[in-house]
């Protein structure tokens, strides 16, 4: 097969398929919820990154990357509201602008997948006062109230995005492996599948598509040697499954899985997020998590699987 040859600039040159699409990832989001970090697992990746990118270069740059013979073929570019000045978009609409300009990259020869990165209210506070930073949006006002303005005027846009990761909970070597797991080359023609179990109490996750709702099963929080375990022990795991309700879930939500997973393929879905709840999120939602995880994987895509509140008492 003939092949064409790209330049890393961090390593020796490696063989790029002539039949593959260039790769566009646009990261964008909430001010605070982890842009960097992400950029930089980007470049661990082998993208192109480009920082801080103003709305009225986006398609020029996109044009130079994609010229027959480049060099490169996977980029990412970082887009967020600190591009706004000096080029025609005002901070009010610099969001929709932004979701036109992807609308319109979507209609030509790439693939492209857009990232969003938010995070809690508290925790984007605190990361800003521990950072000794001004948000971009806050520069004569309450940190608070950059925050919500940025939040009310990405909403439009966060809808545009293929992967919404809430950062809330998630440290940068989290952060790394979920971002590993879609854009490395694994993940680059097949679809990820988030799985995150959760409880009730603690709230349901931002970036679910998804909330499957299992606190109809007998809890086992009221079994006094099951209380202080957690559903990866095999104790806790028996119980769950060992419940007659909980065969005839599992198969109902198996086959809703084998029928949507493709059908979200065939339509360039590349991400998906199911949120499994019960009411503490450390015994029932666990298992579930833990078996639908493994049948997910017999259907050919890549699955990620979080158990957000197992350690909270």
């Amino acid at each position: 097969m003939s092949m064409d040859t790209e330049q890393d600039p961090t390593g020796p040159a490696r063989a790029a398929p002539l039949d593959r699409r260039p790769q566009l990832a646009v990261i964008t989001g909430l001010s605070g919820a982890g842009r960097s970090a992400a950029s930089a697992v980007m470049e661990d990746l082998g993208f192109f990154v480009i920082d801080n990118m103003p709305l009225a270069l986006i398609e020029r740059v996109v044009d130079l990357a994609t010229t027959p013979g480049s060099a490169v073929d996977r980029f990412a570019l970082v887009v967020d509201v600190r591009g706004r000045e000096g080029f025609g978009a005002g901070v009010e609409d610099h969001g929709e602008q932004l979701r036109e300009t992807i609308r319109a990259l979507r209609r030509r020869d790439l693939d492209l997948r857009v990232l969003f990165l938010e995070a809690s209210d508290q925790t984007l506070v605190r990361r800003y006062e521990a950072a000794r930073r001004v948000h971009p949006l806050a520069r004569n006002d309450r940190l608070v109230d950059g925050i919500a303005r940025e939040r009310e005027y990405l909403v439009g846009l966060r809808e545009e995005a293929d992967l919404v990761i809430d950062t809330t909970s998630l440290n940068v070597h989290e952060l790394r492996e979920r971002l590993e797991e879609a854009f490395g080359e694994a993940g680059r023609d097949r679809m990820v599948v988030n799985l995150v179990s959760f409880g009730f109490k603690n709230g349901t996750p931002l970036d679910a598509d998804m909330i499957l709702d299992v606190r109809f099963l007998p809890n086992p929080h009221w079994v006094d040697e099951l209380r202080p375990l957690t559903g990866l022990d095999p104790k806790v795991r028996d119980y769950v499954l060992g419940q007659p309700e909980t065969g005839e879930f599992l198969r109902r939500v198996q086959d809703l899985l084998d029928f949507l997973v493709p059908a979200y393929v065939r339509e360039g879905k590349h991400y998906l997020t199911v949120g499994i709840g019960c009411t503490g999120g450390k015994h029932r939602s666990v298992v579930l998590g833990q078996v639908l995880a493994d049948h997910l994987r017999t259907l050919g895509v890549a699955v990620q699987i979080e158990h957000r509140d197992r350690g909270r008492e």
